[in-house]
C-alpha cells in the first residue's frame, strides 16, 4: 500500500503536537510517536482497515482522538 501524507495532514500533526505540548511537557512528542506508529501500521497491515470516501482506508488512532485516512 502506498502512503501519502498530504500537506494538510502534516499541518494537523504539527498543530496536534503544539496543542498536546501545551498541555504537558513531552506529550506533543508522545502524540507524534503514537500517530507515526499508527500510520506505519496502515502500510504493514495493508487492506484490513475499512474504506471510506470511496477508496481511503481509515484507522482510528489508538491513543489520541484522531482518524488517519
Amino acid at each position: 500500500m502506498r502512503l501519502k501524507i498530504l500537506a494538510s495532514a502534516s499541518q494537523d500533526l504539527i498543530d496536534g503536537h503544539h496543542f498536546y505540548e501545551s498541555q504537558a511537557r513531552d506529550l506533543g512528542d508522545r502524540f507524534l510517536d503514537s500517530l507515526f506508529k499508527d500510520i506505519e501500521s496502515l502500510a504493514s497491515d495493508a487492506g484490513i482497515h475499512p474504506i471510506y470516501f470511496g477508496h481511503y482506508h481509515r484507522l482510528l488512532a489508538h491513543t489520541f482522538p484522531f482518524a488517519i485516512y
